[in-house]
């Protein structure tokens, strides 16, 4: 199973909506910004290993860079497992932790969505 996890989904949204959508769903998981480009509707954030009360066991870094796709959006997240002082895990994370946030954080923005 890879460490790096790429998706990619679109939505009928414009941009703002979704990355406002996005955002929120940031702030619901307690997730810190470690750069934001609004102008360019992108973000980099690191969740803790604990979401929403669950212990998942690993901390994670999340891109998300949201993109015009005709009349809606198309939101393109890369996220991957962090060590105890922040670097990339290249080895030893702990199973489906990276799948279970994006899992978490797609859900949310989905809702914010409606």
């Amino acid at each position: 199973m890879p460490y790096d996890i790429h998706q990619e989904k679109t939505y009928s949204q414009d941009r703002s909506k979704v990355y406002d959508a996005a955002k929120k769903s940031v702030e619901k998981h307690k997730g810190q910004i470690l750069k934001s480009k609004p102008d360019d509707f992108q973000f980099e954030v690191k969740f803790e290993k604990t979401l929403l009360g669950k212990i998942l066991g690993d901390r994670t870094q999340m891109t998300c860079v949201i993109q015009a796709d005709g009349d809606g959006s198309k939101v393109v997240m890369d996220i991957y497992p962090l060590d105890a002082i922040g670097r990339k895990l290249m080895f030893g994370a702990r199973k489906g932790v990276s799948e279970e946030v994006l899992r978490l954080f797609t859900e949310h923005l989905e809702s914010n969505l409606t």
